[in-house]
Order: structure tokens, then C-alpha cells, then sequence
């Protein structure tokens, strides 16, 4: 339990997943911890304004598009379906509060005490928690954990208002159907956010600067989103630059270079995010900085400066929650001494559009360019008992191992429920396990897990339903 002396055996900065993660997971090492958080709520950008509220929004804007075009499939008829932005907007904000809600029991339970305030060092072991309640507070800790997040890139000369241009957190908190979202960026918030307001009969302009949606994915990953997200209605233009953004009183002026400017009613910058570390004064530590901003850290999160660690958005790498997650559970069992350690190999990455994208361990790509002969198999739902039942055949699954050794090198789907079926390829990887484990493993019939077998069948030379 926190003691009243303003002492604490570790103190963790930001309340988000990698921070609270950390905290709880000291004080089940038996520490006194105390959580230094500046917003109102806990959770962090993941709870509040990013993952928890933009799936409440695409499973809602998702079962609506089933309704109006998947139901007569199946012999339902649905006439004159509407959907109610206010009563959508009004459920994401009960979903959220229940999640930061949750963590602030979790903490009650656990004897984590939460100090309001932006946190800033004093000291290698005294943070001072500011502004909180108007005033500050100055606690002392023998250990500090970084987990301070990340926040949405803005284009140059351009900054968020979030009412024309906006960042995750406008196109989120929208109460009326815009006519055109121009959205810049085609990777993961952009294709979500803009999958979210298609649905509801927006049209929507995703600008993309790269060759492909989806960079960094494998590449019949990319290619296959975006042929069946663009029959869905997408517009996409990718290997474009934009040079700027005017906004007006009733839209938004983006330019492009070398093309003509594109109108429309709001703009969603979706370019990145950075880590959120300004404002920290760790700089008179000593403690290291890349680029862009992202806290310097060894394979330990540790910063090289006194008892000092530093987890999540705050180190840069995917910047995903769960990712963050485990470095905070990680770095608080190092810093009490013992062994923590993050196979990010085995991480997966998720698009929640629907099909949904998910892709763990090397793409196709990555594979070649190391210079190793690799096996590839592929299998597509079409040609799965189960997704053609649910009437889900569009996309596939796709593996890559090492030919020598037979390794499991990666695996990607697009597909239905692809977010679920990512997470047995991620233990098969973290189990450095072969094509032919994945292979001979008995799978449920019919289910769509079976596709994963099948891709690997198909790998190894001995496809049965394809």
C-alpha cells in the first residue's frame, strides 16, 4: 500500500496500457506503487480516444453494413435501416468509461494510488506530479518507469482543430455523417476511422504517400485490402504527397502535389504518431532522446541513467497497446530484480477493417531479403466449409517458412475474424514452431482456423482442399 510520506518503491509515469500494466504488475510484486497520470480519466490514448472507442465504433457501423447488404444472404429482410449517430456515439462512450472505470478499481484493489498531475523529473528518483488539482506534489521512488505514450502527427503548418482537421480524436467524436472525409494516410487509423464513416454512406478519399495501403505488411496483404476495401467504396490514391491544408468555414482544401486540390468536409490527418515525451525534463539527466523523440533505451528498458526505464509509445517500435503491455509487465518484474523479456517476433499487428487484416513474424518480402529460401502457402476462404456458411469468403491465408529448416517465419490473413485467428500463428512463432506443426495439428471442422492448417499444407507441397 502507498505510505503517506510521499514515498514509494516504484512510480510509474502515464496511465495508459504500458503504464498501468506496469504498475499493476509491480504491486503484484509486492511494491508500493503510485501511477503519475495528468488526464481524468486512465487508459491512455488506447482506452480513451483510440483502440477501446474505435472498435465500439466499427463493430456498430460493421453489424449496420450487415444488415443493410449482408442479412438478405441468409434470408433476412430488413426494410428502412437507420442508424442513430447520436445513440452509436453515446454506447462508445459507455464502453469507455466502463474500461477506465475498470483500471481505476484495478488500481483500488491492487494498492496502486494514482496521483493526478503531468509528471516531470525532479531528480533520477523524485517526480514532481503537477496541475492535477491545481496544485503539485512531490513523490520520491526508487524506481521510474516512462510510459508517458504517444501522441497524433500533425502536418506542418497544419495543426489539429479537430473540428476541420482532425486527428483520431475528432474523426472519433463526429455526431453527424460527413459528405467527403478526405483521409491522409492509408495505414492502420486511417483505413479504420474511414471504414467507419464509409459504412454510414460518407464518401471517403484516403491520400497515401506510399505505393501501397498498408506499407511495411505483407505485400498480397496490402494488395488484397485494397482491391476489396476499394470495392467497398474506398477512393484510394496512393504515391501522392501532400503540399498543404486550407480550411474554410464549411470544409477543408487539400493540396497534392503535382495534381489538382481535393475538397472536402473534414480532413483526418493519419500520418503517425510520436512519442509523447515533452515536457518530461529528463533531458538534465542525462537520459537519451532519438529523433523523434523516443526515449533511448537497452534490451532491459532501461535508459542508462540511474533506476530509470522507459516502456511503450514513449520507446517508439509499433506503437501498439499490446505491445506496450508487455514491456510494461516486463520491465516492472526487471526492475524488482527479475526476468522479463518481449518476443517481438511473436507480436502481432491488426487492422480492424472488415475483412479484418493481421499479420505476424516476416512477410514474404522480408523473408527473401534475408537471403534464405523460404516455403509459401496459400489458402483462401473461399475455399473454407466454415466462411462459406457465414458467407465470409473474401481473403485468405498466407504463410511463410524457411525451406532449410522448415521454421515458421510468418503468417498474415485477411479475412473474417482475421484479429482472432492471428493469435495461434503468434504462439506457433513464439514456439519457433515448424510449417509442419502447423500443419499436422488437428483443427475443429468446420472452422475457419482450418484455412491457417491448410495454408501450411498447401506450403509443404500437400494441399487436400485446394
Amino acid at each position: 500500500m502507498p505510505v503517506d510520506d510521499g514515498s514509494f518503491d516504484l512510480v510509474v509515469i502515464g496511465g495508459g496500457p504500458g503504464g498501468y500494466t506496469a504498475a499493476l504488475r509491480a504491486a503484484q510484486l509486492g511494491k508500493r506503487v503510485a501511477c503519475v497520470e495528468k488526464d481524468s480519466t486512465l487508459g491512455g490514448t488506447c482506452l480513451n480516444i483510440g483502440c477501446i472507442p474505435s472498435k465500439a465504433l466499427l463493430d456498430s457501423t460493421e453489424l449496420f453494413h450487415q444488415i443493410q447488404a449482408g442479412a438478405s444472404a441468409h434470408g433476412i429482410r430488413v426494410d428502412g435501416a437507420a442508424m442513430d449517430v447520436d445513440v452509436m456515439m453515446d454506447r462508445k462512450e459507455k464502453v469507455v468509461q466502463g474500461f477506465t472505470r475498470g483500471i481505476e478499481h484495478l488500481f483500488r484493489k491492487s494498492g496502486v494510488e494514482w496521483i493526478r498531475g503531468a509528471g516531470r523529473f525532479i531528480a533520477t528518483d523524485r517526480i514532481e506530479a503537477a496541475g492535477g488539482d491545481g496544485g503539485s506534489r512531490e513523490v520520491t521512488a526508487d524506481t521510474i518507469i516512462i510510459a508517458t505514450g504517444s501522441t497524433a502527427a500533425a502536418l506542418p503548418g497544419s495543426p489539429f482543430d479537430e473540428k476541420r482537421i482532425l486527428s483520431s480524436t475528432g474523426a472519433l467524436a463526429l455526431r453527424r455523417v460527413p459528405e467527403h472525409l478526405i483521409v491522409i494516410g492509408g495505414g492502420v487509423i486511417g483505413l479504420e476511422l474511414g471504414s467507419v464513416w464509409l459504412r454510414l454512406g460518407a464518401r471517403v478519399t484516403v491520400l497515401e504517400m506510399a505505393p501501397t495501403i498498408l506499407p511495411g505488411l505483407d505485400a498480397d496483404l496490402s494488395s488484397g485490402a485494397r482491391a476489396i476495401l476499394g470495392k467497398q467504396g474506398f477512393d484510394f490514391r496512393t504515391g501522392v504527397r501532400v503540399a498543404g491544408v486550407e480550411k474554410g468555414d464549411s470544409g477543408v482544401r487539400v493540396a497534392i502535389e503535382g495534381a489538382d486540390p481535393i475538397e472536402g468536409e473534414h480532413v483526418l490527418v493519419a500520418i503517425g504518431r510520436r512519442p509523447n515525451t515533452a515536457g518530461l525534463d529528463a533531458e538534465k539527466l542525462g537520459i537519451r532522446f532519438d529523433r523523434r523523440g523516443a526515449v533511448v533505451v537497452d534490451r532491459s528498458f532501461h535508459t542508462g541513467v540511474g533506476k530509470i526505464y522507459a516502456v511503450g509509445d514513449a520507446i517508439g517500435g509499433f506503437m501498439l497497446a499490446h505491445e506496450a503491455m508487455e514491456e510494461g509487465m516486463a520491465a516492472a518484474a526487471i526492475a524488482g530484480g527479475g526476468i522479463g523479456v518481449v518476443d517481438y517476433d511473436a507480436i502481432a499487428r491488426v487492422v480492424y477493417t472488415w475483412p479484418e487484416v493481421a499479420s505476424v513474424g516476416l512477410s514474404e518480402e522480408e523473408a527473401r531479403e534475408r537471403g534464405g529460401n523460404v516455403l509459401v502457402g496459400k489458402f483462401p476462404f473461399s475455399a473454407s466449409g466454415r466462411a462459406r456458411a457465414m458467407n465470409e469468403t473474401e481473403g485468405f491465408v498466407k504463410v511463410v517458412a524457411d525451406a532449410g529448416s522448415r521454421r515458421l517465419l510468418g503468417v498474415h490473413i485477411l479475412g473474417a475474424r482475421a484479429s482472432d485467428l492471428i493469435s495461434e500463428a503468434s504462439l506457433a512463432i513464439a514456439f519457433q514452431a515448424s510449417v509442419d506443426d502447423l500443419a499436422l495439428t488437428v483443427h475443429a471442422h468446420p472452422t475457419l482456423p482450418e484455412a491457417i492448417k491448410e495454408a501450411a499444407l498447401v506450403a509443404m507441397g500437400r494441399a487436400i482442399n485446394l
